[in-house]
This record gives C-alpha cells, structure tokens and sequence, in this order.
C-alpha cells in the first residue's frame, strides 16, 4: 500500500465506482507513470517492452492499493515509447481508454482501447491512433453530447503548429473510428493567461477535460504555460455545446507548478480536482482540491 505522495505520477485521473448494493466505494487513479515514459527508442538501453499502464485504488484518497498492470504492450502494437496519460471511461456496459502513443516513424496520436474491467487488463479498440495520422496529437477526452453521440476533444501540439490546438471531432457510436472531420475549438494564444516557452514562439495545449455545472454551464479544463510555470485554465461554451464558440477566462485557476487537471465528486458529493504537481520529472505526485462552482465559474482551494 502506499500513501498519496509516495506515488509519482503525471496526468492522474480519477474514476469513482460504487457497487449497486452501495457497500463497496472505491476510486481508481490512472496516469503516465514510470521513469522512461520521455523516452525514445534512440536513447539508449530503452527497452519498448517496458511501456505499459498501471493503475492504483483507494477507498480515502489517501492510501492506495497497486499498482495493477492494466495494458502492456502488445508484440505487434504500432506505438513504441510514449505512453502517456490514460483516461478511462464506461460508456455502454463496458471500460474504454484513451491514450497517447508515439513511435519514431509515426505521429503522436490517441488510440482507443477496451476491457470488460476497469483494471483491465485493456486491449486496442480502434485501429491505431483515431487522431489524424498526419498529426502530432496528444491527450484525447470523451464527451458525449445531449443527442448521446460521442465525441472526442483532443490538442493539435504545438510541436507541429507552434500555437497548440484544441480540436473536436466526433466517433462512431462504437468508439472505433473518427465519424467526421476534426473542428479547431480554440488555439493556445486565445487565453490571456498563456505566455510562449522559454526561447521559441510556442504555447502549449494539453490535457483537455469537460465539464457540466450544476447549472448546465459546459466548461473545458486544459494546460498551458503561464507566468508562473505549468498551469490550469478553462474555457466556456456560450453555446453550451461541444462546438462553442469558447470563451476563456483571463487568469489560470492553478497558476504555478501543477497541470493536466481534471475534475470527479467523492461519494459524499463534494466536486474535485485531480491534477499533478509539482512539474517536476519523476518528483510529480497526485494532488486532490475541492472545487466550488459559482454558476459558470470554478474556484480551487486546498482541503
């Protein structure tokens, strides 16, 4: 077992899950972890068979069970370092992932996979990355809109377009394939709060999350740059679907040293935010603040 900061990990996602009778109430944590995971096959010792996913349970958020190997890498699996932050989602009875995947001769993209339990063990889905092949992508998100059609909203990265993207496009009902062309929602630049890497023109986008507010509010969590470091803003749908237009908030709600958030309720009701700090690799570690909604708006605060 192992406490909160005993684990490191980037991009933690949370999924409660309760048992119908209500007597079991567990939270499962998901995430890039590992000490090879910038890695490339040009550096040396790496090792592709290494790359997988683990996962950890709690019933506190406090002390943790695992880790679980929940996908190792298949022999003939098309991706071959890279492996970056999994979300996983139930959507129609059974467990899907979406996950970033990289290997030399071919884009970053989003792969969807799938297990009939949420520890897996997950196995490919679609048919490679669901992201345009031409693109690098990175941290794809589900989101079902109110007619029950699927989308996923992942980031065109800057290290293709300089001025990251976030971008829409919508599934097939099973998850296996893009069913439209990819819609640019926003870039980088249009939230006042980012500012360019150190040395270069580039802002980033990463780790897109939707959001519903109790008040039917339709709010995007994703990272960038800020002035004080790796940081957390969002972005509001006027239109109050997928497509927006979105407006951003001027300054960042976690401004210095922590990123890629995203947002679940405890069984006892209360909103929070999981994300991971600091920004430090191999020192990052899970970090859990409640959240407070004001109509459109969201506050973090520390528990």
């Amino acid at each position: 077992m192992f406490t909160t900061q005993q684990i490191q990990i980037r991009d933690p996602y949370i999924v409660p899950v309760q048992s119908e009778d209500g007597k079991d109430q567990r939270y499962y944590m998901f995430g890039t972890t590992g000490t090879t995971f910038w890695n490339s096959p040009k550096d040396s010792g790496f090792d592709p068979t290494e790359e997988c996913f683990d996962a950890f349970s709690s019933t506190d958020l406090q002390n943790w069970d695992g880790p679980f190997r929940i996908f190792t890498r298949p022999p003939d699996f098309w991706a071959d370092h890279n492996f970056w932050a999994p979300e996983v989602h139930q959507y129609q009875g059974r467990w899907y992932m979406f996950a970033s995947f990289k290997a030399l001769d071919k884009c970053r993209g989003t792969q969807i996979l799938v297990s009939d339990n949420i520890l897996g063990p997950y196995v490919p889905h679609s048919d490679g990355p669901v992201t345009p092949h031409e693109w690098e992508c990175l941290d794809g998100t589900l989101f079902i809109d109110k007619a029950g059609m699927p989308w996923m909203v992942f980031c065109h990265e800057w290290v293709q377009v300089q001025d990251g993207k976030v971008c829409a496009m919508q599934l097939s009902p099973d998850l296996r394939q893009s069913a439209g062309e990819p819609v640019m929602l926003f870039r980088a630049s249009e939230a006042p709060w980012t500012v360019v890497n150190s040395g270069t023109l580039n802002r980033v986008t990463d780790g897109p999350f939707l959001h519903r507010t109790e008040s039917g509010a339709l709010l995007m969590l994703w990272s960038s740059v800020g002035a004080r470091g790796y940081a957390i803003g969002y972005a509001r749908s006027v239109s109050g679907d997928i497509l927006g237009p979105w407006m951003q908030e001027h300054e960042p709600v976690m401004g210095e040293d922590g990123g890629h958030g995203m947002l679940f309720r405890t069984f006892g009701g209360q909103l929070m935010c999981c994300l991971h700090c600091p920004n430090v690799l191999l020192k990052e570690r899970p970090m859990f603040l409640a959240v407070v909604e004001d109509g459109a708006s969201l506050r973090l605060m520390k528990v």
